[in-house]
C-alpha cells in the first residue's frame, strides 16, 4: 500500500471517529437536556396544593373584610320607598362609621322593636330636631330639610314620641323615605336610637343588578 493511499485511510478515520465523538456528545447533551426538563416539572399535586393555599387565604382575607369592614344586608319591607326596594342587597361599612344626617342605615333594633331595620337618620347628637306635622316641614337646627328623597307626608305616628328640644349625646333620630309607612323614631316603639346599635351605612347595592350603584 503506497505511502498516499495509507494517509488517506487514516485521515477518514479519524473524520469518522470525530463523527461518533461529536454524535456521542449531542446524544449525550440530549439526554441531559431532557433530565433538566424531568426535574424542572413540578407535581400537579403540589399546584393544587399551591392553589388551595392560595384560595384559602383569599377567603380569609375577604371573610375578615367582611366582618370588620363591610356587610352585606337584605331589604325587608316598604319603609324605605322609592329609595330602597324590599330584598334589595346592599353592602354596608361598619368600620370606624359615625353617624351623619342624611346617612341610610342598618339599626340592630329599635325601642320596642328587637327587628333589624334601615333607616335615614335626620338628625345627631346636639341638634335641634322639630316636625311640623301640618306642613309636613322638618326642621333642623333652624333649617327646613329640603327631602327630594321623601315618599308621601311626614304624618305623625300612633304612640308619637316625645321629640327632646335638643337630641340627646350618643342618641340619633332617624325617618324612612316612605313617611306615610314607616315604622321610626316617630313612634316610642322605636325611639331614638343609640348609636351603638347602628350597625353601619348603607352605601352600595348589589342587588337587583338593574339597580347596581352608590344609593344616598
Amino acid at each position: 500500500m503506497s505511502k498516499r493511499t495509507k494517509e488517506t485511510i487514516e485521515d477518514i478515520d479519524e473524520e469518522r471517529s470525530y463523527e461518533l465523538s461529536a454524535g456521542s456528545v449531542g446524544e449525550a447533551a440530549l439526554e441531559a437536556a431532557e433530565e433538566t426538563e424531568d426535574d424542572d416539572r413540578v407535581p400537579i399535586s403540589e399546584i393544587v396544593f399551591e392553589w388551595a393555599n392560595t384560595l384559602f387565604a383569599a377567603l380569609v382575607v375577604v371573610l375578615l373584610i367582611m366582618t370588620f369592614f363591610f356587610r352585606q344586608v337584605t331589604v325587608n319591607g316598604r319603609s324605605m320607598n322609592d329609595t330602597l326596594q324590599n330584598d334589595d342587597r346592599l353592602i354596608v361599612a361598619s368600620f370606624m362609621y359615625t353617624p351623619a344626617c342624611g346617612d341610610i342605615v342598618i339599626i340592630t333594633h329599635g325601642e320596642k322593636y328587637n327587628e333589624p331595620i334601615v333607616k335615614r337618620i335626620i338628625a345627631t347628637e346636639g341638634q335641634k330636631l322639630s316636625i311640623d306635622y301640618e306642613t309636613n316641614e322638618v326642621t333642623v337646627d333652624g333649617t327646613v330639610l329640603d327631602e327630594p328623597y321623601i315618599k308621601g307626608k311626614t304624618i305623625q305616628r300612633p304612640n308619637p314620641t316625645e321629640i327632646p328640644d335638643v337630641i340627646p349625646e350618643g342618641y340619633v333620630f332617624v325617618m324612612g323615605d316612605n313617611r306615610e309607612d314607616s315604622l321610626d323614631s316617630r313612634s316610642v316603639k322605636i325611639g331614638l336610637i343609640p348609636v351603638e346599635n347602628i350597625i353601619g351605612k348603607a352605601f352600595f347595592r348589589i342587588a337587583p343588578f338593574d339597580k347596581f350603584g352608590f344609593v344616598s
